[in-house]
């Protein structure tokens, strides 16, 4: 059950205010806004991508609203990695003031700088590494390297006279990473000596027992599916995944094989991390869809966007034959991620529309193509034990993946009373090493449909799920407003209803029947005559058909 909303109190001097504004109790969106002494500082700024139930919303942003009156007291935003669930957000934020710093890892500024760029932004940045502090008002921030699933993660630590923090953002601890980078558990080990007031972990894993695998087991597996493949392999990932596209471009390195990459995000972001140098590339194996053309089938591998079944991403549209690749019998594709909760269905979708189409579909379900890019339960017992938080607030996951998080840091000792439990827009106070809930204020979906942002609201989906799902019809009469006689109509027409609007024939008789009562009985005005028409239509539909379409009645006086 969501949280009871209620107005926090006025923040005294010399307290850390915590508000998640996405990110607690779903995966994406995620940012957190930290205030003391009338300063704020914001920690990522995501993306929640939609789901069925919201048609036509290509993004959702957190909600901007507890800020956006007091942009002038945001003294930095600070980008944990460069994952759209973190960064996506960001060009949004700063159209309501394009001068706040961005502080971050080089490949998640260059990421999001790309971004911003689409956007018209030109932003403030500010590059740090691990091990780097920086100060903003009262704000001292250490950074600490953690590896995930994206290159140049970063962990903050943040220093306040209220006490010490520490937001891992997405991270888990693989032990041999792809490129040397560790989380550094002798950071962690050094600020808990110190001591951690407070403990913002990942939970996405947290109900998943044990340790993630290591990255490095994937690569063997796709370099064997690619040599067993007899035509054009197709590889679908994120399109920030730098460390999966080195592991594919190695593997088809490996069987003679060229890469193509697809998709805008997929070009745009591997462009930069090879610049930068995070993606190693032979000469000559990447080429472009032109070149690819003029090699036979079993010499190319794509690398494609679309792994989530998005509707326009290459994938989904090579599914639905809308795509200039052609997939057909001997071709291989393989999913090479994760499921996020809410897009299942799309992505078996997607997977049974390519089977039909002939080709060999590898997925998590049937081969190692992917792990995690966050901790499992194993590494996060590791981390509570290293630390010894006083204070823990789970984020980064769905309530059952906070809960799991909670009860492990219950199970290694944290207090019980001291382990918080939130959801977004859930107020925490942070004073004298207790950290308490004083708020839950009322936090939103804000989408973004086109280039409208905001302005598309819950009605209207559902709205759009009701036209999608269980049709539409229009009543057009016109009538003697004195008597409620009908002198033209009753025309029906329908969409998504039934193939023949002939239907509607037997209810047309018990409109004319509904007007002249609703006239006899003083009922004059047009809106509230199609409302009379609105519920005879709306009860014979329910009552013959078992369906509730939207029912859109006109009534024109003659």
């Amino acid at each position: 059950m969501p949280n009871e909303l209620f107005d926090p109190p006025a923040l005294e001097h010399g307290t850390l205010r915590v508000v998640p504004l996405g990110g607690v109790g779903e995966i994406g969106r995620n940012m957190t806004v930290y205030e003391l002494n009338g300063k704020l500082l914001v920690v990522d700024c995501g993306v929640l991508f939609p789901e069925e139930t919201q048609p036509g919303v290509d993004l959702i942003l957190p909600d901007f609203s507890y800020i956006r009156d007091r942009m002038d007291d945001v003294l930095a935003i600070v980008l944990t990695h460069g994952h759209e669930d973190h960064i996506g957000a960001v060009p949004y934020l700063l159209r309501l003031k394009n001068d706040i710093p961005l502080v971050g890892s080089g490949l998640t500024l260059a990421l999001t700088e790309a971004k911003l760029k689409e956007h018209r932004i030109q932003p403030y940045t500010l590059q740090v590494k691990e091990g780097d502090k920086e100060q903003f008002g009262p704000y001292e921030l250490e950074f600490v390297a953690v590896n995930h699933s994206i290159p140049d993660a970063l962990a903050v630590a943040i220093r306040s006279e209220a006490g010490l923090v520490l937001h891992t953002g997405d991270f888990k601890m693989d032990q041999l990473p792809l490129d040397g980078r560790l989380t550094d558990l002798r950071a962690f080990a050094r600020l808990g000596e110190e001591g951690v007031d407070l403990f913002l972990p990942d939970s996405t894993n947290a109900d998943v027992p044990g340790f993630t695998p290591l990255e490095r087991d994937i690569g063997p597996v796709l370099e064997s599916v690619i040599h067993r493949s007899k035509r054009r392999v197709i590889v679908a990932s994120f399109s920030s995944h730098v460390h999966r596209v080195q592991q594919v471009i190695d593997a088809a390195v490996a069987n003679n094989r060229h890469v193509v990459l697809m998709g805008r995000s997929m070009v745009r972001n591997m462009g930069i991390a090879a610049e930068l140098g995070y993606l190693e590339v032979p000469e000559g194996t990447i080429i472009d869809a032109k070149k690819a053309a003029e090699l036979p089938d079993d010499r190319l591998v794509y690398m494609s966007t679309g792994s989530q079944g998005e509707p326009m991403a290459v994938l989904a549209r090579m599914a639905n034959l809308e795509h200039q690749i052609e997939v057909g019998p001997g071709d291989t594709v393989i999913l090479a991620s994760s499921l996020i909760p809410g897009n299942e269905n799309a992505v078996f979708r997607v997977i049974d529309g390519l089977t039909k189409l002939g080709a060999k579909v590898v997925h998590k379900g049937n081969a190692k193509v992917h792990v995690s890019g966050h901790a499992a339960a194993g590494e996060l017992l590791y981390c509570y034990n290293i630390l010894q938080p006083k204070n823990v607030f789970p984020v980064h996951g769905e309530y059952r993946h906070l809960v799991a998080n909670a009860n492990l840091a219950i199970d290694s000792g944290v207090d019980a009373h001291r382990t918080i439990l939130g959801e977004d827009g859930t107020v925490i106070d942070l004073r004298a090493g207790i950290a308490r809930v004083v708020g839950q204020l009322d936090i939103g979906y804000v989408y973004v449909d086109g280039s409208s942002v905001g302005e598309i609201t819950d009605n209207d989906l559902k709205d759009r799920r009701i036209l999608a799902e269980e049709g539409f019809i229009s009543i057009i009469v016109v009538v003697d407003p004195a008597t409620g006689r009908i002198i033209v109509g009753p025309e029906i027409h329908a969409k998504g209803f039934a193939e023949d609007d002939a239907v509607f024939d037997e209810i047309k008789p018990a409109i004319a029947k509904a007007l002249q009562e609703a006239a006899h009985n003083g009922v004059r005005d047009t809106h509230s005559l199609q409302q009379v028409i609105r519920r005879t239509v709306g009860q014979w539909v329910s009552k013959g058909y078992r369906r509730r379409p939207m029912i859109i009645p006109l009534v024109i006086e003659a």
